[in-house]
C-alpha cells in the first residue's frame, strides 16, 4: 500500500485555483453562465407570448347605419383588434395579400334592419390562413365580441329575443388551416439562418486558430476580394441547402409552390447575404471557434426562432420588443417564403424585404472589411 502523498491536497487546491482563474479569464464561460440565461429569460419572459393583441383587422361597413357604425366602434375599442376601415373588398384583400392585414370583417347591407326584424345575420370574416394560430384566435375573439355586442344592442333596443349573428369564416391560402403550411416555410427560414450564420462564424476563427490568417493577410489580394472569396463557397452551399429544403417541403410534405423560382432565388440570395455577413463578422471579432458558435446561436438562431413572427405574432409582443424585431433578418425572410409557397409572387412584399436584407448584408460586409483592415494596420 503506497504512502499518502502529503502534497496531494496542495496540488488539488492549486488545480482548483487554476480552473477558477480560467473561468474568470475566459469570456465564453461568462457568456454561457451569465449572458445566455439572461437573454433566454428576457426573450421567453417578455417577447414570447401566445396571447393575441392588436391584430391588424380590416372592416368593411356596407350598411352605414347607426348599428353598423356602433359595431365598428366596438371592435375598435377591443384590445384584440387594431381596426382599419376599408372602402372595398378588393382593397382589404390586397392588404391581406401583402401582410398589412391578418383578416377583415364584412358587415352586410341591411344589417340594422335585420337586427330589428330578428333575422339571422351573416358576418363574413376573411383571414390569412397561412397564419394558422392568428386566424384561429381572430375567429374566436370576433365571435366573442359579436356576442357581447348583440346582447347589449338587444337590451338597448328593448328586443326580447337576442338576434342571431353568424360568422362565416373563410381562410385564404390555407382553407384547411393545416399547421404545416405555416410551420414548414418558417422552418426553412430557421434552417437558412442557422446554417448561414454558423458556417461563416467558423471561417476566420478557424484561420486564426490554425495560424493561417496572417499568411492570407500577407498576400497582395484586396480585403474586399478576400471577404467575397471567403463568402462565395458558403453562399453556394446555402442555396443548395435551401433547394433541398424546398424540395422536401413540396415533394415530401405536399406544400403548394405558387410563386416563381426567380422570386425564391432573389429572396434566398438576399437573406444569405445578410446571415453570411453576420457570421463572418462574428468570426472576425471573436477569433475562436467555440465563442463564434455561441455568438452565432445567440444572434442568429434564437432571434430568428423567437422574434421573426414565425411562431409568435409580432403585434402581440411588447412595443420595445417589436422595435427589436426590425434588426432580425429573418423577420423579412419568413413572410416572403410563406407568400412564395402559399400566395404567389407578391412583389409589393418581396422588393422592400429584399432591399432591407441587402442593406443588412452591405452593413456586415463593410464592418468585416474594416475589422480586417484595422488588424493589418
Amino acid at each position: 500500500m503506497s504512502a499518502r502523498d502529503p502534497l496531494a491536497g496542495r496540488r488539488a487546491r492549486a488545480i482548483r485555483a487554476k480552473e477558477w482563474a480560467q473561468v474568470w479569464l475566459d469570456p465564453s464561460t461568462f457568456g454561457l453562465v451569465v449572458l445566455m440565461p439572461l437573454i433566454l429569460m428576457f426573450l421567453f419572459g417578455s417577447a414570447v407570448t401566445l396571447d393575441v393583441h392588436g391584430t391588424r383587422t380590416g372592416v368593411l361597413d356596407m350598411d352605414h347605419t347607426r348599428a353598423s357604425r356602433e359595431l365598428v366602434a366596438t371592435l375598435g375599442r377591443n384590445s384584440y383588434f387594431a381596426v382599419q376601415e376599408g372602402q372595398s373588398v378588393a382593397e382589404l384583400e390586397a392588404g391581406l395579400k401583402t401582410g398589412e392585414l391578418r383578416g377583415f370583417v364584412v358587415i352586410p347591407d341591411g344589417f340594422e334592419q335585420g337586427l330589428v326584424r330578428l333575422e339571422p345575420l351573416d358576418i363574413q370574416l376573411v383571414t390569412d390562413g397561412s397564419q394558422v394560430n392568428t386566424a384561429t384566435f381572430l375567429t374566436g375573439h370576433l365571435r366573442g365580441a359579436l356576442k357581447e355586442w348583440v346582447e347589449a344592442e338587444a337590451r338597448e333596443l328593448d328586443i326580447p329575443v337576442t338576434p342571431v349573428l353568424k360568422i362565416l369564416p373563410r381562410y385564404t391560402y390555407n382553407p384547411g388551416l393545416e399547421s404545416r403550411y405555416m410551420l414548414v416555410p418558417g422552418a426553412i427560414g430557421i434552417v437558412m439562418a442557422m446554417i448561414g450564420s454558423l458556417l461563416t462564424a467558423l471561417i476566420m476563427a478557424r484561420e486564426y486558430e490554425r495560424g493561417t490568417m496572417e499568411g492570407l493577410l500577407a498576400t497582395p489580394i484586396a480585403i474586399p476580394n478576400l471577404v467575397i472569396s471567403k463568402l462565395l463557397p458558403y453562399y453556394v452551399l446555402g442555396l443548395a441547402s435551401t433547394a433541398i429544403c424546398v424540395a422536401v417541403a413540396v415533394l415530401g410534405y405536399g406544400l403548394p409552390f405558387r410563386g416563381s423560382l426567380l422570386a425564391l432565388f432573389l429572396i434566398a440570395s438576399a437573406f444569405l447575404a445578410a446571415v453570411l455577413g453576420q457570421g463572418l463578422l462574428i468570426s472576425a471579432g471573436t477569433k475562436n471557434q467555440f465563442v463564434s458558435t455561441q455568438f452565432a446561436l445567440l444572434s442568429g438562431f434564437l432571434p430568428s426562432l423567437l422574434l421573426s413572427g414565425f411562431l409568435f405574432e409580432i403585434d402581440s409582443m411588447p412595443r420595445a420588443i417589436q422595435w427589436l424585431t426590425y434588426i432580425v433578418p429573418a423577420r423579412y425572410l419568413i413572410p416572403s417564403l410563406q407568400s412564395v409557397f402559399l400566395v404567389g409572387d407578391v412583389w409589393q412584399l418581396f422588393l422592400p424585404n429584399i432591399a432591407i436584407l441587402l442593406l443588412f448584408g452591405l452593413f456586415f460586409f463593410l464592418r468585416v472589411t474594416r475589422a480586417i483592415t484595422r488588424r493589418i494596420a
